[in-house]
Parts: C-alpha cells; sequence; structure tokens
C-alpha cells in the first residue's frame, strides 16, 4: 500500500502550521514548528507570491495533509464527493471524516491518524464485530466500531481508556472509554468538522 514515509514534522513546516500528525509531540515545546516556523528548504525563509493558484493548492495539501491521503486517493474522493448531491467541499470533507482511521482518531483511541493506520492495519479494530484491517474503510451511521477483545490490555488502547475524556469528541460520535467502543450516531456535518481547511479553495482548484 502507497503511503508517505518523510518527516511528518516537514509537512507543518510546508504549511505554516501545526497539522498534529505526531501526537504528543505536537503539543510540546521540542515542536519543529516551534523552532523553524518556515517552510523547510534553502527558500524557505523567502516570501513567494501568494497567487491564486497557490492559495488553492496549498489547501488541497493541507486537507491531503492533515488526513494522511495521497494524490491520487484525494482526487477519488474529490469525484465521488462531485457526484453526490449538495455541496463538494463539505461533501469531500465528510468523506474524509468517514474513514475509518479518522473514526479512530477522533474517538481518542490514537494519538494521531498514523498510529490509528497501524492499529487498524495490525487487526486490532474490527466493525459490527467483524475485523476491518483498511483504514480507509467508510463507516455509516449506526456502525459500531470496537477494539479486539483479546488487544485490549495492549499498552496503547490502556493509555487511551486513562486519558479517555482529555480530548474532545465529536458530537456525531459516541465513546465508550470503559468498553472501548465507538457508536457512529450521524454522519458528520460541516459544523462538526474542525478541520482548518478551506474546502471551498479545493473546489475551486480541480474545476479548473
Amino acid at each position: 500500500m502507497a503511503r508517505y514515509t518523510g518527516a511528518d514534522c516537514k509537512l507543518c513546516r510546508r504549511e505554516k502550521m501545526k497539522l498534529f500528525l505526531k501526537g504528543s509531540k505536537c503539543e510540546g515545546p521540542k515542536c519543529p514548528i516551534e523552532i523553524r516556523p518556515y517552510p523547510p528548504g534553502e527558500h524557505g525563509r523567502g516570501r513567494p507570491k501568494e497567487t491564486e493558484y497557490l492559495l488553492q493548492l496549498r489547501e488541497k495539501q493541507k486537507a491531503r495533509r492533515i488526513y494522511g491521503v495521497l494524490e491520487r486517493q484525494f482526487h477519488n474522493y474529490y469525484v465521488q464527493a462531485n457526484r453526490q448531491g449538495g455541496k463538494t467541499g463539505e461533501n469531500l470533507l465528510t468523506l474524509l471524516e468517514r474513514r475509518l482511521d479518522n473514526v479512530v482518531y477522533r474517538a481518542g483511541f490514537a494519538k494521531s491518524r498514523d498510529m490509528a493506520r497501524q492499529l487498524i492495519r495490525h487487526g486490532h479494530i474490527r466493525v459490527n464485530g467483524k475485523k476491518v484491517d483498511i483504514p480507509s474503510y467508510q463507516v455509516s451511521e449506526s456502525d459500531i466500531v470496537d477494539v479486539k477483545g483479546k488487544s485490549l490490555e495492549m499498552t496503547p488502547f490502556q493509555v487511551a481508556k486513562a486519558e479517555s475524556g482529555d480530548r474532545q469528541v465529536p458530537a456525531w460520535l459516541g465513546v465508550d472509554a470503559d468498553k472501548m467502543r465507538i457508536l457512529v450516531h450521524s454522519m458528520p456535518v460541516r459544523q462538526q468538522i474542525d478541520a482548518p481547511v478551506q474546502e471551498q479553495l479545493i473546489v475551486e482548484l480541480y474545476s479548473k
């Protein structure tokens, strides 16, 4: 499976904001963007001309990196969102939020989406009682996501249980930390998605 294998912190510096790709490291003083708040590379401290295209491109790259999606898959999400009724940008964010790795992360069962993907790929997560090892799996309303019984004693899940309540869970999800279970109450709407993304710029980019 294709995936990004470079330095996550460079992605945050490129977008000039914290994308919270490294879990607790992002919240500490050692976060690289706190030390070097400018894009990486030889010309990182320069001031490129902010054209309309550049703004749209940066917004698309930011969304891709927040959710850990590669270019082709992100474009496929856009095509799917465009075929649905309603606003294409909001449909796009909803599809990204419904990814299983995002649900596990949003519920507080993992420190980052990267960690959530690893837990899913290793077979620790179930949906409606069946093991699902595909991070891009799309959850639906009334789905129940939980941790496999034999995996409950693993350190990551014990830590998640102990720290339950520290992270705000979006309203479209319900979490039972004692049973390490997530109930998908409904599909997310834009007001419930706190991703710092201007989705209309992405739609404008792809509409050209």
